[in-house]
């Protein structure tokens, strides 16, 4: 654990580096969480219907999205371990001695946590002082946000989790962008990232509840608004934590059986 602790710090200290480029994403960051909560605004104000969730609620949760995009984003990508897997440089991955899996983990979560540091300190800066209706809403109770801090994070592990199982597709496939495409787009709208689970018809719901992704983004920030009350928070806890051990086996036997069958070609 040493090791990969190690390898944890590494990565983190080197993503740390990027200063301009999280300033270019909080801009960005900044101005698409404008542009949705204007539309979601627009969409509630011509409603005359009873709405799931309010809008101070949605504000909330469109401003989360923003602050900590870089734990929730299945599209975030790491292109040397693509590089390593499509241009055979996985065999001195191979050489180390490391298992790969756990290794791959730590460096991919460094990353991410690296980059959220970043930009989640300044946006909330931002957020808490421009004025209403656009102003993120603090949670109502000590409690939620203490569960938001735990949900959140094993959040991140299981979006950890879901990306190991993108680049080990890549030993098959050959293609990073294929396998990207088709679990992000798929797992980022079933997450909640572009329509909110509280606004999706009820059948959609249905699906979006029975896997992961939802648990990574939509659960965290609607624990964070009270929307979804203590006592259901601790039971999704547990759904959290039944998922993360699901894929990470999961991922674990398919790298293993990777691995079995790889081919390096070269001189």
């Amino acid at each position: 654990m040493r090791a990969y602790a190690s390898i944890w710090r590494l990565r983190f200290i080197n993503g740390m580096q990027y200063r301009a480029a999280a300033l270019a994403g909080i801009a960005t960051q900044l101005f698409f969480g404008f542009v949705f909560i204007m539309i979601f605004a627009a969409f509630y104000a011509s409603s005359t219907g009873e709405t799931p969730i309010s809008l101070q609620d949605l504000i909330t949760y469109v401003w989360l999205q923003q602050i900590f995009l870089s734990f929730i984003m299945l599209w975030f990508r790491d292109q040397e371990l693509f590089d390593l897997i499509t241009g055979g440089n996985i065999a001195y991955e191979l050489c180390r001695p490391l298992e790969l899996y756990p290794h791959w983990y730590a460096k991919l979560l460094a990353q991410r946590f690296a980059s959220a540091v970043l930009r989640c300190f300044p946006l909330l800066t931002i957020i808490f002082i421009i004025p209403e209706p656009y102003r993120m809403s603090l949670p109502p109770s000590i409690a939620s946000f203490v569960l938001f801090i735990v949900t959140l994070l094993l959040g991140l592990l299981v979006v950890v989790a879901i990306s190991m199982m993108i680049y080990i597709s890549v030993f098959w496939t050959m293609s990073p962008i294929g396998s990207i495409l088709m679990i992000s787009v798929v797992g980022e709208f079933l997450a909640g990232m572009i329509i909110p689970v509280p606004l999706m018809p009820k059948w959609l719901q249905t699906i979006a509840y029975i896997l992961p992704f939802r648990w990574t983004t939509d659960f965290p920030f609607r624990v964070y608004s009270g929307h979804i009350p203590v006592s259901e928070a601790l039971w999704g806890i547990g759904i959290q934590l039944l998922w993360l051990l699901i894929l990470v086996l999961a991922g674990r036997a398919l790298m293993g059986r990777a691995l079995r069958s790889v081919v390096v070609q070269g001189g």
